[in-house]
């Protein structure tokens, strides 16, 4: 993602042009519904919440600071909004018929991946949910920063700006998370 222009955009949104956050949506929505939809695990709510972030950016606009990565402090708004969708316990029961497709799509090791035989692609899917599967049952700090420094390949300190840590903190739970997703796979031979 082009991030020289970020901090223009939300310049131009500061100074009143409201037509610069139709560009940083333009530009940041895909992510954005990528992550959340990793976090939240159900397509409408991931939609939804990616409209409160927006709506907060902009309602908050005056709040960023200039030459601060304009991802970072995107994607802690949504953190948050994340954590208080969990803690309002206001997810939706339902589910994209094409769930299973839109995970797989998601995924860059499948995306990245060259199809070579039927065998080998069923092994790569069951392999990507397997994973999906052990990152959704991590505790929140540990998802998180999985989530945004191997998905969204934000650094140490970026995703330690994003949840309100230190790098050193994004440090450790990316530690833990990853031996307890060893001790979760370990059994499958993942």
């Amino acid at each position: 993602m082009p991030t020289n222009d970020d901090g223009e955009l939300m310049a131009r949104l500061c100074g009143g042009e409201d037509r610069a956050l139709d560009a940083l949506m333009d530009r940041w929505q895909m992510p954005l519904r990528r992550f959340l939809y990793r976090y939240l695990h159900n397509e409408a709510d991931a939609c939804d919440v990616a409209e409160q972030t927006f709506v907060r950016i902009y309602r908050h606009r005056e709040k960023y600071r200039p030459g601060a990565k304009f991802s970072t402090w995107m994607f802690s708004i949504a953190l948050n909004l994340c954590r208080d969708h969990a803690r309002h316990g206001r997810s939706r029961p339902v589910v994209s018929l094409d769930h299973e497709a839109l995970g797989a799509a998601m995924d860059r090791a499948s995306a990245d991946a060259p199809s070579s035989s039927p065998d080998v692609d069923l092994l790569r899917a069951e392999t990507a949910a397997a994973v999906r599967s052990a990152i959704e049952v991590l505790p929140e700090p540990l998802r998180a920063a999985v989530l945004l420094c191997e998905y969204e390949e934000l650094s140490h300190s970026e995703a330690a700006a994003a949840v309100g840590c230190s790098a050193k903190a994004i440090e450790t739970r990316l530690y833990r998370a990853r031996q307890m997703l060893r001790n979760t796979l370990k059994p499958q031979k993942i």
